[in-house]
């Protein structure tokens, strides 16, 4: 069974966001980051971008695949994990605390119903 953090919000794509306030912190689920396998390369997310909910933001790379990273909510990208584009090792070992992506400022906190909690994205992911 895969970790799933109950108090996120979880996208059918595999990411999930933790909302604070108006910042959303965004990465991969540990589903996402088992199926992907080792990570070896993390675009940057610009700062300063603007995206709507389902942009792809920025793609990920591992041994055996790469994937696309889409935004859960529409807004602005404000801060990128320089940590984890510098050390990927750290998305798999901890996808939902040290090996988040980048943050977002919320445009429409609205969007959010839209997006699954943990008990929906574990019913969905089984």
């Amino acid at each position: 069974m895969y970790k799933v953090i109950e108090g996120l919000f979880y996208e059918k794509s595999d990411e999930w966001l933790k909302v604070d306030g108006e910042i959303g912190t965004v990465g991969i689920t540990d589903y996402a980051q088992d199926k992907l396998g080792d990570i070896v390369y993390l675009e940057e997310a610009k700062v300063g971008k603007v995206v709507n909910k389902g942009d792809v933001v920025i793609s990920i790379e591992s041994v055996k695949a790469a994937a696309d990273i889409h935004s859960p909510v529409s807004g602005e990208i404000v801060e990128v994990n320089l940590d984890a584009v510098k050390n990927t090792v750290i998305i798999n070992e901890d996808p939902y605390g040290k090996g988040w992506l980048f943050k977002i400022k919320i445009k429409d906190k609205n969007e959010l119903k839209d997006l699954m909690d943990a008990k929906a994205y574990s019913e969905y992911r089984q």
